[in-house]
């Protein structure tokens, strides 16, 4: 859930269920859903917000794309699948002193531009056209991204002047409007069946008018606590919109006012140029920001910013002053604001420096309302001093978090921490307990910063088991609310903020089999929250829920008898309201029934999955069954509702299953920490476990079982090409992956070395050539190999698409075997592969026929 991906940590919302809401932006797009701007598990909706793997989202600035590359005029393949070689040179299997296809990194040079249309064009000429094909896959794909009957899910700015009624803002694509309307109503009408729209922004029609293909990238809105001009708090009155082209993670970002609902001239506003940007409102007119400022030395090695700047309204950039700055080898750095006023604590200025992805340096200090305002703002005046206090390092582990709750401080750790060795003892008795790691502590905040962690009583909020896990928490107004995951199944409690610290007030009584979450719909005014709920064949309903009914009331259905939590109904929970919005069956779902099971690794670990199929499926092999896998970055798959996989293969009668293997978070740090690094075997061959469980109890054979993963999991899905061929009868490889002796020196790769280690160290000959698949490619020892789709995206600046080019190009040229390779490069869509709804069903289309078609053909031969 939290907001973690091959890129950095989104400090400001560090562990809160409302960060998975972020998740799910794009979830409506593609199956490649760009919910977290990465390919996500399955062909999910709108409603789906789950912390799934978002793999590289929220990353700031890409570094030079010139950056150990040569340009040469090889000619670009023009088939997609090689059965002789075009060179008969046996490449070696790790070879990196010389890399023929470097070439191929150069991402819109004309060489590599025609290789990817080229083979656009012989992938399309052997799998068929999505959009002409018979199976119709392409149209119900795009029936259900575009469908009326998606649920409209919105945000709260404020509310009315008049009679108080919540003002809430959504984004809506369909059929009329692919790029978008950014558009709002107010609560009352929301309600209703048909809710009364008005349009504030037609990004459509902004395309049309710029000339470009513009993709909604976000919106950063001025907190009201902030804001002289929200009228008392009541609304939002400026935001930052952000936008990108062609679905790039690079954006351009404007303020827009929302009072008269246009962008605000540019001399008065703040406008920002294409790339990969930190900005948030310090007040309404001063404004954190991280960049590339175009001196050559604003961004870390990973591209993201290394220097946050105040600018001041009416001011230009180049004259921002500098206020933190991290080194030139960090991940990124950042600074927000957190008011804790609402809850009786102070006004906190926060900066982190992120070392590695995993550990980060925090400051903060205490500030007044008037230490936020620009220098010559008259109300400055009133300060009592002229200067805020001096920041206090959070002196925490580096790779626990922090957050502030009123006059808490949450910290959540990723490791065991003993506060005060034993020897060390201050007289308290919970400072010298070594707290384990994936716990959730909460300490007061005053007396960590001002006296020091050794003078501290630390409370726990949670401490997880072998098959627990914190999935993170959100805040209301009065209450925290924990979601955490029982043997990878979903359970909310709620705890009220109290002077003595959080009081459990209740919460599911039992884990469930589906995905539900919570967020506070406005935590400045009460403790109202959105509940979205949802499962694998159960539609997804948005509900609007109260934290405050849990401890008035224990028992909902009163008449039944029934304690709160039975029979996953969110309507028997305490804290139900009403139904707000659901969402229609998408797909026939008759006779499916969601199982839970679990195969056994090669070193005797049990690996849950779970398996969609028919409730009387037959036991004989021939069963079509599509195994998903990511396994990477403590990113938890679950249940959810997969509408695109619905009508792309559950509905044609396929199993669909999803594996829990170890590198993503089910189980908390530790399942993730077991596949880092030198440990990343384990990842593969936990998924290699799973298959090998679906044959042996004869859901499928080898000929029967596809696999399909993206971004981290497209280095899975390489992987399993090259190291287990025998057991897959078609594979998807998306935004991949691939190359592991160069992906820290492409885009924001140099990030991503906490999790798999530095290919410019002993790394490289200790374990990393092991699972770079671009260099395990073998020419002889495997007579034959499963055919395989590449898909990935020219307009990729999270993950280069150089790696998916190189590994296709070699795999022609080796020819030789039975390599049956088809590659798709969509010229749009960033790292979720597609930029609207109608691109998203093609490359779906794409993808699931071609498993479909070839899988089928594996049952013909196994007969």
């Amino acid at each position: 859930m939290r907001l973690v991906v091959l890129g950095v940590r989104q400090q400001q919302v560090v562990s809160t269920t409302s960060s998975r809401l972020l998740l799910t932006v794009l979830l409506s797009s593609l199956n490649y859903n760009a919910r977290a701007f990465s390919l996500l598990p399955v062909g999910a909706s709108q409603h789906s917000r789950r912390r799934h793997h978002l793999a590289f989202q929220n990353r700031r600035n890409e570094p030079n794309r010139n950056n150990n590359r040569r340009r040469t005029t090889t000619s670009s393949s023009s088939s997609v699948v090689r059965s002789s070689s075009s060179s008969n040179k046996k490449m070696s299997t790790i070879d990196i002193d010389d890399d023929p296809y470097i070439w191929l990194e150069d991402v819109e040079s004309e060489e590599s531009l025609t290789f990817a249309k080229e083979s656009n064009e012989q992938c399309l000429a052997h799998l068929g056209d999505p959009k002409t094909s018979s199976t119709g896959t392409y149209q119900k794909v795009l029936d259900v991204l575009e469908s009326d009957d998606r649920i409209a899910y919105v945000t709260k700015y404020g509310t009315t002047d008049d009679d108080g009624d919540a003002i809430l803002f959504n984004v809506w694509k369909d059929s009329k409007n692919p790029k978008g309307l950014w558009r709002k109503t107010v609560m009352s009408s929301y309600k209703t069946e048909n809710p009364e729209w008005s349009t504030v922004l037609d990004i459509d029609a902004l395309a049309e008018r710029d000339g470009i293909s513009w993709v909604w990238k976000g919106s950063t809105a001025l907190s009201r606590r902030l804001d002289p001009m929200s009228n008392g708090g009541k609304r939002i009155t400026r935001t930052l919109l952000s936008l990108s082209r062609g679905g790039a993670d690079a954006t351009y970002v404007k303020e827009f006012d929302l009072v008269s609902e246009t962008f605000v001239d540019e001399h008065d506003g703040f406008t920002l140029p294409e790339a990969k940007t930190s900005a948030s409102y310090k007040s309404r007119d001063v404004l954190f920001v991280g960049t590339d400022f175009g001196d050559g030395n604003s961004l870390t090695d990973s591209g993201y910013p290394r220097v946050i700047k105040e600018w001041v309204r009416g001011t230009k950039l180049q004259d921002a002053t500098t206020v933190f700055e991290g080194e030139k080898t960090d991940v990124s750095v950042s600074t927000y604001i957190s008011d804790q006023r609402l809850r009786d604590g102070p006004i906190y200025e926060v900066r982190s420096r992120s070392m590695t992805f995993y550990t980060t340096k925090r400051w903060v200090r205490r500030v007044q309302y008037e230490h936020l305002l620009a220098p010559n703002d008259p109300l400055r005046e009133g300060i009592s001093d002229d200067e805020p206090e001096d920041f206090i390092e959070i002196d925490i582990q580096e790779d626990a978090s922090a957050s502030f709750f009123g006059k808490w401080m949450m910290i959540s750790l990723r490791s065991d921490w003993e506060p005060v060795p034993a020897a060390g003892s201050t007289g308290n008795t919970s400072n010298n307990k070594v707290y384990k790691s994936g716990s959730l502590l909460y300490v007061d905040a005053e007396t960590f910063l001002l006296k020091g962690k050794e003078a501290c009583d630390y409370k726990v909020l949670f401490e997880p088991t072998d098959r627990t896990a914190n999935d993170g928490y959100a805040f209301t107004k009065n209450y925290l609310i924990l979601s955490t995951m029982d043997n990878v199944k979903s359970k909310l409690d709620f705890y009220k903020l109290t002077d003595n610290g959080c009081e459990y007030v209740g919460g599911n009584k039992e884990a469930q089999i589906i995905s539900c979450d919570a967020s506070a719909i406005d935590p400045t005014e009460n403790d109202q929250i959105w509940l979205y709920t949802s499962g694998y064949t159960q539609p997804s309903t948005l509900s609007l829920g109260d934290a405050s009914r849990v401890e008035k009331k224990k028992v909902v259905v009163e008449e039944t008898g029934e304690e709160e939590g039975n029979n996953n109904n969110a309507k028997k929970e305490s804290y139900f309201v009403e139904d707000l919005k659901s969402l229609p069956e998408m797909y026939n779902a008759a006779g499916l029934v969601v199982d839970q099971k679990f195969a056994t690794s090669k070193d005797g670990t049990k690996i849950p999955y779970f398996m969609v199929s028919k409730k009387d499926i037959v036991l004989d092999g021939n069963n079509p069954t599509l195994l998903y896998g990511y396994g990477g970055f403590e990113i938890s798959l679950g249940p959810k509702y997969i509408a695109t996989v619905g009508v792309s293969w559950l509905e044609r009668g396929g199993v669909y299953v999803e594996a829990n293997i170890r590198g993503g978070g089910e189980f908390g740090p530790a399942w993730h920490q077991a596949g880092l690094k030198s440990k990343r075997h384990k990842c593969y061959e936990d998924f290699i476990a799973v298959g090998e469980d679906l044959v042996e109890s004869q859901v499928c054979t080898p000929a029967t079982l596809a696999a399909r993963g993206g971004s981290n999991g497209g280095l899975l899905m390489g992987m399993m090409y090259v190291s287990r061929p025998d057991l897959f009868g078609a594979i998807h490889c998306a935004v991949p992956l691939l190359d592991m002796r160069r992906f820290h020196t492409l885009l924001a790769g140099a990030s991503w070395m906490a999790e798999f280690g530095d290919p410019d160290s002993s790394d490289w000959d200790d374990f990393l050539h092991k699972y770079s698949p671009y260099h395990l490619i073998d020419n002889n020892n495997n007579p034959s190999y499963p055919p395989m789709l590449v898909t990935t995206s020219t307009r990729d600046d999270r993950v280069h698409p150089g790696h998916a080019r190189k590994m296709v190009k070699k795999l022609w040229d080796l020819g030789g075997n039975n390599r049956p390779v088809y590659y798709y490069e969509n010229i749009e869509g960033g790292h979720g592969g597609a930029a609207d709804a109608k691109q998203s069903a093609f490359m779906t289309a794409l993808a699931y026929d071609f498993m479909w078609d070839t899988l089928c053909r594996g049952i013909k031969k196994s007969e």
